[in-house]
């Protein structure tokens, strides 16, 4: 059997052609105080602010028009009745040609199920799934060609930590699979305060272009990782955000190409940025989806870069 999906995904930028993003519809009612995962979504729980369906449907609907200018093939994944589907990005990844399910909270198997029909396009030796104890979520997971960085958290009290996704041993899962690669992991600040939380190393950290990144000095827990990487990029073509711009998720952005980013509307610091480097920007809105502690790097799962 020719299996049709050949996988490619060897960094954050390479222009993009095909691509899942998830879905806002038939998210299912508002949760509970008790139900939610992460600092954020608790706040606008309490302050009757979580966002509304429709609402996040149209923001979903504009990164996908966003794409369909661009030509990229875009798969949604199939609608489970009133269950979140928007954060694609957490139940698996892409390196190289090799597509990884992430070992996610157990509540949210399902997600995965409503993209089997995606992975039944690949051939099956390329696809893969860490051992139960090994924790790792694609929101950990950036590729920068032969490097791939990974956050984590390194503290004794990893278990009682519901935003810690990432373990050792899921990064030691990463180094056995990919013996090729440099990886280097950074440990990453927790809290239940959602301006200090780094869920995800995508929430304080991204490379975008060729050679640049927008970084957040305090979601690392050690000051040398964070060091570190802007000696790998070069200080000038590192974007410091602020605490305030961490929160709002300024490092979520995506990119379809080295010149081409998708990002939301109100960074307007960023974007600004972003130009006077000679990028194309497009600006969608996505504040609704972002009080949910994720915006669009979390949503899309690239399948397929150049």
């Amino acid at each position: 059997m020719r299996y049709m999906l050949k996988l490619n995904v060897k960094n954050e930028t390479s222009r993009l052609r095909a691509v899942i993003l998830g879905t806002a519809k038939s998210i299912g009612p508002k949760p509970t105080a008790e139900e939610a995962y992460d600092p954020k979504s608790l706040e606008h729980i309490l302050a009757g602010t979580y966002p509304e369906e429709e609402d996040m449907v149209k923001e979903m609907e504009a990164v996908a028009a966003v794409f369909k200018k661009y030509d990229v093939k875009v798969y949604r994944p199939e609608i489970i009745e009133d269950y979140n589907q928007i954060f694609s990005r957490d139940i698996a990844f892409t390196i190289d040609d090799v597509l990884v399910k992430a070992n996610i909270l157990p509540e949210r198997e399902k997600e995965l199920d409503a993209i089997q029909y995606v992975i039944d396009q690949i051939d099956p030796k390329k696809v893969i799934r860490p051992p139960e104890e090994a924790h790792i979520e694609g929101g950990d997971v950036m590729l920068y060609n032969d490097y791939i960085f990974i956050g984590t958290y390194r503290g004794a009290d990893y278990s009682d930590w519901l935003t810690a996704r990432t373990n050792q041993a899921g990064i030691d899962y990463i180094k056995e699979q990919f013996p090729h690669k440099k990886i280097k992991a950074f440990d990453l600040n927790k809290s239940k305060n959602a301006k200090e939380n780094a869920l995800h190393l995508d929430c304080c950290f991204q490379p975008v272009g060729k050679d640049k990144c927008i970084i957040h000095k305090e979601g690392f827990r050690d000051i040398s990782e964070y060091e570190w990487l802007v000696n790998f990029f070069g200080k000038e073509n590192c974007f410091v955000i602020t605490k305030d711009e961490m929160y709002h998720m300024n490092s979520n952005v995506f990119s379809i190409a080295e010149d081409v980013v998708i990002s939301e509307q109100n960074f307007t610091r960023l974007n600004a940025w972003f130009r006077e480097n000679g990028f194309t920007v497009e600006e969608v809105p996505y504040e609704q989806i972002a009080k949910q502690e994720g915006l669009l790097r979390c949503s899309t799962m690239p399948l397929i870069r150049d």
